[in-house]
């Protein structure tokens, strides 16, 4: 009874940060990190080449995942739902872009950010077509910074904190809040190499953009780690046996 009431009060925590995210991000933004065409075309074609790598081991590594452990399917689904929820909440913010949670830590820390490469550039795509946030020629972009450099910078504040810290809890909220924070820096690296400012070059430029970003990031990246938390928590109350399944596959990968 006590394991129960403890898994439905983690519910009803998860789903009150859910709707505060959704009152407190308006509904009239048309940005995904970089909207369609704001990149000059060299620039939209350099990032794509750097985001298709990753993506093409990212497909290797959820084809090795569902092959070896089919009941782990639920497992990325979840994860690519709440990626999705998260990162269609936005506020405006940098012209061009926006400010928003990204919500790959979550898949990062259960998946790897392999996999997250895959998930998150699905959801970018579907943003891009579906909701009109982002683009098509700017997706490599936008994929290189929510759905590679954000989940490889989360997992590996995981992997650190687990071996120095020891505590999980504190692990997923670094993790997810690194990875959020993370991909506001490479996109404001993206769109200073871009636009490097007249007076000062890139640096300059680089400064501006992640000023302005960190108004409204720093707060997203606190409280995405803080509902990651929650539904991390209530997945070991109700879902141990995935979980146990996943870390022992990661295990398995890791070089020896």
């Amino acid at each position: 009874m006590l394991k129960r009431s403890k898994g439905i009060g983690l519910a009803l925590l998860t789903a009150a940060f859910t709707l505060y995210f959704l009152a407190a991000s308006p509904q009239e933004a048309y940005a995904m990190h970089i909207m369609e065409g704001f990149l000059p075309i060299g620039w939209a074609l350099f990032w794509w080449i750097l985001f298709l790598p990753f993506f093409a081991l990212g497909v290797c590594s959820v084809t090795r995942l569902t092959r070896e452990a089919p009941e782990l399917k639920l497992m990325l689904g979840l994860a690519g739902a709440f990626t999705f929820v998260l990162s269609a909440l936005k506020l405006p913010s940098v012209t061009g872009s926006s400010s928003h949670p990204t919500g790959t830590g979550l898949g990062a820390v259960m998946l790897g950010p392999l996999p997250m490469s895959v998930i998150g550039s699905i959801v970018l795509l579907f943003q891009a077509v579906l909701l009109a946030h982002g683009g098509i020629t700017t997706l490599g972009a936008n994929a290189f910074s929510m759905a590679v450099a954000g989940p490889f910078a989360g997992y590996a504040a995981y992997r650190l904190l687990m071996k120095t810290a020891r505590k999980e809890w504190v692990a997923v909220f670094t993790a997810a809040a690194i990875a959020d924070m993370t991909t506001y820096l490479v996109t404001s690296v993206q769109l200073s190499l871009a636009f490097p400012s007249v007076h000062g070059g890139i640096w300059a430029s680089f400064l501006k953009f992640g000023g302005i970003f960190a108004v409204t990031q720093v707060p997203l990246a606190v409280s995405e780690g803080l509902l990651t938390v929650l539904l991390w928590k209530w997945l070991k109350a109700y879902s141990p046996n995935e979980l146990s399944v996943l870390r022992r596959g990661m295990k398995e990968a890791e070089p020896s």
